[in-house]
């Protein structure tokens, strides 16, 4: 391999890492949920909002979780998970009430809340726990 080609694959990979830890965003169902929040999260911990879109309370709750993922900016990831097309993920985590938001680390949920609460406790949350 040349010099050429070996800062080629180094740039690309460096690129690739980069694009990965600015996704801010995730939807998250059945058939991804241990790739994108288990496995994700032992590498990066991962916020993840049960939700559903007959649920006003989160869809209040969303805009402020969105907001403080692109704040934060690779700190965590947000995965968004629809309880309507995750019945799987919702039953083996507990889901009772929505919206309900969980933190990933190392594959492990480590701490959660159930409800809406204002950006302020959000962030001290979040500051707590990542």
């Amino acid at each position: 391999m040349d010099e050429e080609e070996r800062l080629k694959k180094e740039k690309t990979k460096k690129l690739m890492e980069e694009t990965e830890k600015v996704q801010t965003e995730i939807e998250v169902n059945d058939s991804n949920f241990e790739r994108e929040v288990t496995e994700r999260s032992k590498k990066i911990p991962v916020v993840v909002d049960f939700w559903a879109e007959w649920c006003k309370p989160c869809l209040m709750l969303a805009p402020t979780l969105e907001k403080l993922a692109k704040e934060y900016n690779g700190k965590f990831a947000l995965a968004k998970v629809n309880v309507d097309g995750a019945q799987i993920a919702s039953q083996k985590y507990g889901i009772m009430s929505i919206p309900n938001v969980k933190l990933f680390k190392d594959g492990k949920v480590v701490d959660e809340f159930v409800g809406v609460y204002p950006e302020n406790f959000i962030r001290e949350w979040l500051n707590k726990n990542l």
